[in-house]
């Protein structure tokens, strides 16, 4: 059952995101946090190389930078009882529930994608620039309409487990191709001085427990302080009635692991029926070990 309502469907539709309160119970909050606070201290004492670095805003992520800013694969079994605590949150029902009803879609319809962690580097001020998830930074304005008009199969979240004030968005502008000024803004390769340059720009903040779904093509950007706490699920379901059409954005990542059985075994039925379309999708490209590159 769809836990959204008709008028955060709306907002979704029209603004490109909307918050939604509540999708973890008490119970699941601690445990997540206990489980986040687990893989974090694994990436910083290098027990886990699989990490957004400081200094990169795509991947590969290869950097000898000791700091990042983010934690990948949290559902990878290598990381143990922690992906499984969070593999069972990914397909929980309130996380299907929303992303369904805002996607309008039922649980069969859905692919397993990403599942992240974006957390505080712990010696440096970062940020990434102003972006859109699947439109390169110098589309032209044609190009810009075309692929903004293509995507609307998919959903991507955070869900913050400490307040969260670091991600920014242009509401509306997932709909259409940026103005000029905008582009001054977004093709440069450059983190902006101060986000709210950007025309028409708001920072989002998040209370402990609160998520944020938007549609990645969203203009959007985040920046990462190093003296405030932050753990935040940062994930992604497709639609997989789409086909291919999130193949290149989303196999970049390399999820070629996915593959294997004791990955599998850790999964309640919903997760593996999300799984099952992730692996049809995988096929159906020929996505091998690298995974796809994405030139933005």
């Amino acid at each position: 059952m769809s836990s959204t309502s008709t008028s955060m469907k709306d907002a979704y539709d029209s603004e490109g995101f909307v918050i939604i309160p509540n999708l973890v119970s008490p119970e699941d909050f601690k445990a997540l946090q206990a489980a986040c606070e687990t893989v974090i201290n694994q990436t910083r004492n290098g027990e886990w190389p699989h990490r957004r670095v400081v200094g990169k805003q795509f991947p590969p992520y290869d950097s000898d930078n000791p700091d990042s800013w983010g934690v990948q694969h949290v559902m990878h079994p290598d990381l143990g009882a922690p992906a499984g605590r969070f593999a069972r949150w990914y397909s929980s029902d309130g996380i299907v529930g929303a992303a369904g009803g805002l996607m309008g879609c039922e649980a069969g319809d859905m692919q397993m994608e990403l599942f992240n962690l974006l957390i505080n580097p712990t010696a440096h001020k970062f940020a990434l620039r102003w972006h859109r998830d699947d439109v390169k930074g110098d589309a032209t304005e044609e190009e810009e309409r075309k692929a903004l008009g293509a995507w609307n199969t998919g959903v991507q979240w955070n869900t913050a487990l400490y307040e969260d004030s670091c991600l920014y968005v242009v509401p509306g502008s997932h709909l259409t191709p940026r103005t000029e000024e905008q582009r001054k803004h977004s093709t440069t390769m450059d983190a902006p001085a101060n986000p709210l340059d950007m025309p028409g720009a708001i920072q989002v903040t998040l209370k402990p427990g609160e998520t944020v779904f938007y549609n990645s093509n969203i203009l959007h950007c985040a920046t990462y302080n190093n003296e405030h706490k932050r753990a935040t699920l940062h994930a992604t379901i497709g639609d997989a009635r789409s086909g291919a059409g999130r193949a290149r954005n989303i196999l970049q990542h390399g999820l070629t692991w996915m593959q294997e059985e004791r990955f599998r075994d850790q999964l309640d039925e919903k997760g593996r029926g999300m799984l099952d379309r992730l692996l049809v999708l995988q096929r159906s490209v020929g996505a091998g070990d690298v995974g796809y590159s994405l030139d933005n």
